[in-house]
C-alpha cells in the first residue's frame, strides 16, 4: 500500500526528531525530561505511529534548540529564491485541524521565515515559554477572521489587518473565538538578539 503525502510527512517528522535527538546526544528519557513530552509519545512519534500536535512538536523542537519553522525548513533540500505555492510544505495539526503552510523559500540564508495559517473556528493552541527561542521575535498579521492572542500574559483581540509583534520565547496562545476560520501570516525572525 502506497503512503499518501500526509503519511510521508509524518514519517519524516519522526525520522527528523530521531536524527536531531541523536545529533544532540539526547536519550529518549532526556528529551522527554527537557521537553515535558512523555518518553512513550516521543518514541511513538519517532516510529511514525503518532502524529504530534502543534504544541507537542513545539515543545520537542524547543528542547532540540529549534523553532517550528527551523524544524520544517531543514527537511527542504532545494535552494531557490522562488518557491511555487504548489511546492510549499503543508502540515496539519491533528488536534485542532489548523493548517500551516511554509511560504518562504527554504535554505536561502535568511533568518526570516514566513508561514501562513488557516485556523479553524474555536481552535486554541498554546506554546509554552522556552529558552531555546529567547531572543527570537515574530509578527502575527491577521488577514481574515478574529484572533485572541495572549503574549506575555496580555490578551490582544485581533481583527483583519491587525499585526501583533511578540517575542517567541515568552510563550503565547492563539485562539479563534468565533465560528468562522481565521487566516493569518506569521513572520518569524530567528536571529537571537
Amino acid at each position: 500500500m502506497m503512503e499518501n503525502k500526509d503519511q510521508i510527512l509524518e514519517r519524516s517528522i519522526g525520522e527528523r526528531i530521531k536524527t536531531l535527538r541523536a545529533e544532540n546526544g539526547l536519550t529518549l528519557d532526556r528529551l522527554a525530561s527537557e521537553s515535558g513530552v512523555s518518553r512513550a509519545m516521543i518514541s511513538r512519534i519517532e516510529r511514525g505511529e503518532a502524529s504530534p500536535t502543534a504544541a507537542l512538536l513545539a515543545r520537542i523542537c524547543a528542547a532540540l534548540g529549534l523553532s517550528l519553522s527551523g524544524f520544517f525548513a531543514e527537511n527542504e533540500e532545494a535552494v531557490s529564491p522562488l518557491v511555487k505555492k504548489r511546492d510549499q510544505q503543508l502540515w496539519k495539526d491533528p488536534e485542532t485541524g489548523y493548517v500551516r503552510r511554509a511560504i518562504s523559500p527554504p535554505r536561502v540564508g535568511s533568518d526570516v521565515d514566513i508561514v501562513e495559517v488557516e485556523f479553524p473556528p474555536g481552535a486554541r493552541v498554546g506554546f509554552p515559554p522556552h529558552a531555546a527561542s529567547r531572543g527570537m521575535t515574530q509578527y502575527v498579521w491577521l488577514f481574515e477572521g478574529v484572533l485572541e492572542m495572549t503574549s506575555g500574559g496580555v490578551l490582544h483581540l485581533m481583527e483583519p489587518g491587525d499585526c501583533l509583534f511578540m517575542p517567541v520565547g515568552e510563550g503565547h496562545v492563539f485562539h479563534n473565538p468565533t465560528e468562522k476560520p481565521a487566516r493569518y501570516a506569521v513572520v518569524l525572525d530567528q536571529r537571537q538578539r
